[in-house]
């Protein structure tokens, strides 16, 4: 596993008290590895005569903690549908596991509090039931998490939507939508879990199951093709019928027609130029890097195979 700039989480606290220590790095341990962390990275690897190019791979991590094994992504180990969420999840959030499934807002559109990898929301009333969920499977983890306040989301369930909505702004400041502590650092602590993660993942599962389907329109079979057709249903909803009809003309094209790669690109490029001409480059920077494996989305460099497990198998 190698550790980048868009990491979070314990091992790059690791990384960065280890390079405090050594006096490269000034910033805050606070387990977000952005520019200065890899600032300092590079002058420990230069120091260090390791390759210059800022990442925590298993040569540096060696070199930073001699005899301790580097770290492994638990992603690695989750179903495909989790795998998929945390990835849009990411590039929604700019935030890798587990933090991404931690986004956690106020009321700036209206609907009290958004929360999770695809911001369930009080409003509509998409957030209640997994909450619900997780309060009632797993007590003793939120009882944990939440202690006095446990009572009090428990007995959202008898309040009515309005009452929910309010509750959800009577403890945010509702001049920037910032949710107050204790309840930001508690909700935040819970998408944590793998327990209310899985949750996350099977109330997207609708998501998934259309991706799934629209796989079989444009003949994709591997991981990285169910990982593109979820993000586009995210972001953008939906392939319209003349956009389908451009991507199955241009397949229709290709010297090599099993090419996985190569029709993943058509897909990527027509659904980026059937988005508002603001938003163009953005898409397709985006689903590019799904159908190459690799790439940077808004500062952040991604290897889908490395950080999510998502193969082209």
């Amino acid at each position: 596993m190698t550790i980048r700039r868009g990491a979070s989480g314990y091992s790059v606290k690791k990384i960065q008290a280890r390079l405090s220590e050594l006096g490269l790095y000034r910033g805050p341990v606070d387990g977000s590895f952005g520019g200065g962390t890899e600032s300092a990275v590079k002058i420990f690897q230069r120091n260090s005569k390791l390759d210059t190019d800022g990442c925590v791979g298993d040569g540096t991590w060696a070199k930073l903690f001699p005899k301790q094994p580097p770290p492994v992504t638990n992603m690695l180990k989750e179903p495909v549908a989790l795998r998929c969420l945390a990835l849009t999840s990411s590039f929604e959030t700019g935030d890798m596991p587990p933090e991404c499934f931690c986004g956690i807002t106020g009321d700036f559109d209206g609907q009290g509090i958004s929360f999770g990898a695809l911001q369930w929301n009080l409003g509509q009333g998409t957030l209640q039931p997994l909450l619900l969920e997780v309060f009632e499977k797993h007590s003793d983890l939120c009882r944990d998490i939440f202690h006095e306040n446990f009572d009090v989301v428990i007995a959202l369930k008898e309040s009515s939507r309005d009452e929910q909505v309010a509750f959800g702004r009577s403890i945010q400041n509702i001049r920037n939508f910032r949710v107050n502590e204790p309840w930001r650092g508690m909700m935040r602590e819970l998408g944590r879990t793998p327990e209310f993660q899985k949750i996350q993942a099977a109330h997207a599962s609708k998501v998934h199951k259309l991706a799934l389907a629209m796989c079989k329109e444009y003949g994709l079979k591997t991981e990285r093709g169910v990982a593109l057709m979820f993000d586009i249903c995210v972001q953008n909803g939906s392939i319209s019928p003349v956009v389908k009809a451009q991507i199955l003309a241009d397949i229709s094209m290709l010297a090599d027609k099993k090419d996985e790669v190569a029709r993943m690109r058509i897909i990527a490029n027509r659904r980026a130029a059937a988005t508002r001409p603001q938003f163009v480059n953005d898409v397709r920077v985006r689903k590019l890097t799904i159908a190459e494996g690799e790439g940077t989305v808004h500062g952040i460099p991604y290897n889908l195979e490395e950080q999510f497990g998502l193969r082209l198998a």
